[in-house]
């Protein structure tokens, strides 16, 4: 069966945001989505419905000095017809595109159509390439060419035949300058199968004595290039493994894959909010500041015990200088509040940012910390240089209910954690294991049991609750100046992707990534991890 290929209604595009110094500028975006910029405003993406008009756009877009033959534009746009079937195709896909651009920007002269003869346009995926192949030939600007990467090329076109080709070169030419720069981990994620990529982080993991780490990178590598080659991995994998091996082994819990030889060190330090409340925060790794806005059920101190943030945890820290903090009624922080609303958790963000001295940085906000974090970015748009959310909302269940059965259910989920959370049995608190994570298992259901229990009190997991059900961030999305990122996985039974798209939407220039999964905490297991940190980091690399 050939795959169809998707219509406007299954697309999802990105939208890109403009350079610095470029408002006017018109511009064509194909990496990671489809968009047209004319004197710095965006095509109205309405005018896209017609695919025939946009294959048209982008056809010429891609070809040299944007210009094609009719009879090379009908062959990649409709193979299956005659000419004489397609040419009034054509004429109808040139009217649209007209009417989207502009009447003069699609020129018609004798048997050659040509897009923006007149102007001077930049073509993003043009740009990559040519800064690709300067990078590559000298060695110098391998950076720069990479953060001209925004995605795959056209991405809602996967199927079309005529894209295909063109898809391949530009992702060939985006592998080769992750080789050059050694950045092994997105290599893998671009190519799961690149066995030199697995082995240089095999060897990286083991000069750091990182044996679990090594020896698990060596069993990826392994169960990809069965399941896709049906090949072994070769004599340096195997090398590499058997130096993994040779590694002392720490004691750590069965059945954990994560822990590494070492953990980093931190030191928690205490400020107070503006009622007083006590909140714990704590700086850990090196790099480029990141600060990761509060949400619920976190421990500063016992999150790195756990199988199901320590990946978080290991990430965040070997990249960024990372800031967290528990929030209140939480964790490390005072659990003797009453005060569980956003205008306090904006706050204590505030406090928090203020007390560890970070000016002007990146706000990860992850589930309830994505509004809190938006809320932040639009208040403050002098001091947050790009902005990361991941599994977050606009409204919280009770203002997105839209029925009595909706409202009932908001009702009952407080209710259900101040009645049962502090049983010693743990079947109330397994119903919220079970909606953070579906595709958990047993083992990680248990700790996730253990952990609510751990990290706050009956009677302020239902205030939590019921502060975030009525959570509305519409307007200050709005108002978000600074370059976003917006990641929800599809299958999410926490806030929906609905919610994570409409946050995109509202968020001005913001890109969105959808990612495959059920689990609203994603797991390191799941292959959608690896893909969630080469997007954040390519991000942050570009704006943070």
């Amino acid at each position: 069966m050939v795959p169809r290929a998707a219509s406007h209604d299954d697309v999802e595009v990105d939208l890109q945001l403009p350079e610095a110094g470029s408002a006017t500028a018109d511009r064509i975006v194909m990496l990671g989505g489809f968009s047209v910029e004319l004197g710095g405003q965006a095509v109205d993406a309405s005018h896209w419905r017609r695919r025939s008009a946009a294959n048209l756009v982008k056809a010429l877009a891609l070809a040299p000095d944007r210009r094609l033959h009719r009879e090379q534009l009908i062959e990649l746009l409709w193979p299956e017809l005659t000419m004489a079937e397609a040419a009034p195709r054509l004429h109808k896909a040139v009217h649209f595109a007209r009417r989207a651009l502009g009447a003069d920007a699609v020129g018609w002269s004798g048997e050659t159509i040509c897009l923006l003869r007149s102007r001077e346009v930049e073509v993003d995926v043009v740009r990559f390439e040519a800064a690709a192949r300067a990078a590559l030939e000298s060695g110098v600007g391998v950076d720069d060419a990479l953060a001209l990467f925004t995605g795959e090329l056209l991405p809602e076109d996967r199927y079309e035949p005529w894209t295909e080709a063109r898809r391949e070169s530009v992702a060939h030419l985006h592998r080769q300058l992750l080789r050059v720069g050694g950045r092994w981990s997105q290599l893998v994620a671009a190519d799961p199968t690149d066995e030199e990529a697995h082995v240089a982080l095999m060897r990286a993991h083991v000069a750091r004595g990182d044996r679990a780490a090594a020896l698990s990178q060596y069993r990826q590598l392994a169960a990809v290039l069965e399941e896709e080659l049906g090949i072994e991995p070769g004599d340096e994998a195997v090398a590499a493994h058997q130096a993994a091996l040779a590694l002392p082994t720490l004691p750590h819990r069965v059945g954990d894959p994560t822990r590494p030889a070492q953990l980093p060190t931190q030191e928690v330090r205490f400020c107070h909010a503006a009622d007083s409340v006590r909140l714990a925060y704590a700086v850990v790794g090196s790099g480029p500041p990141l600060v990761k806005a509060a949400n619920w059920l976190t421990h500063l101190e016992y999150d790195w015990e756990s199988l199901l943030f320590r990946h978080w945890l290991l990430a965040l820290t070997g990249d960024y200088r990372l800031l967290r903090y528990d929030e209140r009624g939480c964790g490390l922080s005072d659990w003797d509040t009453t005060t569980f609303t956003l205008e306090a958790w904006v706050d204590d963000l505030a406090t928090v940012v203020d007390a560890a001295g970070y000016d002007r940085f990146p706000l990860l906000g992850i589930s309830q910390g994505a509004p809190v974090a938006v809320e932040y970015a639009a208040r403050h748009p002098e001091r947050v240089s790009a902005l990361v959310l991941y599994g977050g909302y606009v409204h919280g269940r009770a203002v997105r209910a839209r029925n009595p059965d909706e409202r009932r259910f908001a009702g009952l989920l407080p209710d259900l954690a101040e009645l049962g959370w502090g049983r010693d049995e743990p079947t109330f608190r397994q119903v919220f294991a079970a909606r953070f994570m579906p595709e958990g298992t047993r083992e990680q259901w248990d700790e996730f049991n253990e952990l609510q229990r751990r990290t706050t009190s009956p009677e302020n997991a239902a205030r939590f609750m019921r502060g975030f059900s009525v959570i509305d961030v519409t307007e200050a999305a709005k108002r978000v100046a600074c370059p976003t990122l917006v990641v929800h996985v599809r299958g999410d039974l926490g806030p929906p992707v609905a919610q994570g798209r409409l946050l995109a939407s509202l968020i001005p220039g913001s890109r969105f990534v959808s990612l495959e999964g059920r689990n609203h905490l994603m797991l390191a297991t799941e292959p959608a991890w690896p893909r969630f940190l080469y997007e954040m980091n390519r991000f942050l690399a570009e704006f943070g």
